[in-house]
């Protein structure tokens, strides 16, 4: 708490009007949201990188943006860090009953639901059980949050072999779409299917976005390694054909078993 504290002083100093820094005491929350994002996604990076040095460097810099917008919406009255901390503590109470009260769960999946039904109660206001989720982030977070959001409600498959029956069905309609070479089809059955692999994720208890991530990073590794061979050998990859290409992309996957 010394150091947290620390920080807020400095933050506060850097947006002393008279003293302050002439970049820091400018910004307004709008303006810090593009590094705000950079942020974000530089942690997620860390994280996936499993650097924890980096990932320690990183939520600092996220800190930093949480005390700032904090700061500044206590100069203009609207609320205090206080009132931020206390927000969050008491949502935490209020949102996990098997823990500070006698409601029972089964496991991390039965959390989760339970979580998703208190916030719908919680939030009166809103005309639907889907609004909440933030049309800005990435889409297959988009997907599979709505999907959990419908599933609150009920509105879910039983099981995970009742969605690869549905990914059959709308393979099936992707074909006929591109037979119909109908442009538009294409894109929506396209989309339907994406659709359903992200609502089998869930239910295999996998983050489709993380998932997504790993696979690129391992074809990012794979493809540098066959660029790598092709260096080696003094050749240009343009100049094979398929499968001489598919022939040592296979051979850097056996290199890699």
């Amino acid at each position: 708490m010394k150091e947290f504290d620390r920080l807020v002083q400095i933050v506060a100093d850097l947006r002393n009007p008279e003293a302050g820094c002439p970049w820091d005491k400018i910004q307004t929350h709008k303006s810090l949201v593009p590094n705000f994002i950079e942020e974000l996604y530089e942690s997620i990076e860390a994280i996936e990188s499993g650097d924890m040095k980096d990932l320690s460097e990183e939520l600092g810099d996220l800190m930093l943006h949480i005390v700032m917008q904090s700061r500044i919406a206590e100069e203009t009255g609207d609320f205090k860090m206080s009132e931020v901390l206390q927000g969050i503590n008491e949502k935490l109470i209020r949102r996990h009953p098997h823990i500070y009260a006698d409601e029972q769960v089964e496991d991390a999946k039965g959390v989760k639901l339970n979580w998703e039904q208190i916030k719908l109660k919680e939030k009166t206001h809103r005309k639907s059980a889907l609004e909440g989720v933030p049309r800005g982030m990435p889409k297959l977070i988009v997907a599979q949050r709505m999907q959990e959001k419908a599933a609150a409600v009920g509105f879910d498959w039983d099981n995970h072999h009742q969605v690869f029956d549905k990914l059959s069905e709308e393979i099936a309609e992707l074909k006929e779409a591109i037979e119909e070479e109908d442009p538009v089809h294409i894109e929506e059955e396209l989309g339907d299917l994406l659709f359903t692999v992200v609502n089998l994720s869930r239910k295999l208890g996998i983050d489709a976005e993380m998932a997504l991530s790993v696979t690129n990073r391992k074809f990012e590794r794979r493809f540098m390694q066959v660029e790598e061979i092709y260096k080696d050998k003094k050749t240009k990859m343009h100049d094979s054909n398929l499968e001489q290409l598919d022939e040592v992309w296979e051979a850097v996957k056996d290199t890699e078993k």
